[in-house]
């Protein structure tokens, strides 16, 4: 097995587990090709031999994973997403384990998931146009607001630095949304207006209860409270009621579609997977991307396709009774 595995050494707290992760995959044969990622590489320059691989491991948070699964899309290369970051959100959706020797275990069984991303294209304040990827969730106004004053914090406080944001921007202010999904037009007020492709956000709470990656749509989610105590009611509902079947989501409105458009009454900030974009922006428009992606699954996880010809039986990289943590 050839493999190339990307890491970020800045993500989260400088975690060593990829080392331990590496140190678990690799056996007689192999090569593994470890690339640190540049201050200022690009994830395209970093994947442009990707192909040369069986297998390439994404590492790093949830922004730098996003950026090199998005230089991945529709490229047909195997990626596993190994969480180095923050709070590693995409692993906890695709449901696997965050144990070094376990993701090399499943790496080498091979099982993989065709997952969707969601491309995003803005406006900032000088008219200028940008495009960028997103796995999990982007928005618009108080959670953008949230992850801008986290980013000094997260190196200390970790996960924590996004509940300390919360608190600090206690009220929020209250926006005008034009929202067009799939060609259909809604005008609602709320403090927030999110897209997402995945379900589950920080402290395990799951905001779209039946969201998944690999339904070719992308959910809007409109946050209709007017300050940040609201937002308490939808907390605790899917706490309690994890599929949202018997108290739903409070003060959440909820839209689904491939193609959407959302016009806020003015500049507002702007962030895509806890990443903040400089500055403000006027309007952005977002679409999915079906399939892009090919991604590895623990048999535990609910994209492990059973009919998939890589299984728990046919092992892709060697014999799956290998143990994957191989003694000294």
């Amino acid at each position: 097995m050839r493999c190339l595995i990307v890491h970020n050494l800045r993500s989260g707290f400088g975690s060593k587990a990829i080392f331990d992760f590496e140190r678990a995959l690799i056996f007689a044969g192999d090569e593994i090709v470890l690339h640190a990622l540049g201050d200022d590489e690009s994830a395209t320059d970093a994947l442009r031999d990707a192909e040369d691989y069986d297998l390439v491991v994404l590492s790093g948070g949830d922004g730098t994973t996003t950026n090199l699964l998005y230089a991945l899309r529709y490229r047909g290369v195997p990626a596993c997403v190994f969480p180095s970051g923050t709070a590693n959100l995409y692993c906890i959706n695709l449901g696997n384990s965050v144990d070094p020797a376990s993701l090399a275990h499943f790496c080498r069984v091979g099982a993989t998931a065709s997952t969707d991303l969601g491309e995003v294209m803005y406006v900032d304040e000088d008219g200028k146009e940008h495009v960028r990827g997103f796995s999990i969730m982007m928005g618009t106004g108080f959670d953008a607001q949230i992850m801008k004053d986290a980013v000094a914090g997260k190196q200390v406080l970790g996960e924590s630095a996004y509940f300390a944001a919360a608190l600090a921007n206690a009220k929020p202010t209250v926006h005008h949304f034009k929202i067009t999904v799939d060609g259909e037009v809604y005008e609602r007020d709320g403090i927030s207006c999110l897209i997402a492709n995945n379900a589950t956000i920080q402290g395990d709470i799951r905001i779209v209860p039946d969201g998944r990656m690999d339904d070719g749509l992308l959910d809007v989610i409109m946050l209709e409270q007017t300050d940040a105590v609201g937002l308490l009611k939808p907390i605790v509902a899917s706490l309690m009621d994890r599929d949202g079947t018997q108290l739903g989501r409070p003060q959440i409105e909820m839209f689904r579609g491939r193609d959407i458009l959302i016009e806020p009454d003015q500049p507002v900030p702007l962030e895509y997977d806890g990443e903040p974009a400089p500055g403000k922006v006027t309007s952005y428009h977002a679409h999915v991307l079906a399939g892009a992606n090919s991604v590895i699954v623990s048999p535990l996880s609910a994209y492990h396709d059973t009919q998939s010809p890589y299984n728990e039986h046919n092992p892709r990289f060697g014999s799956a009774d290998i143990p994957a943590f191989p003694s000294l």
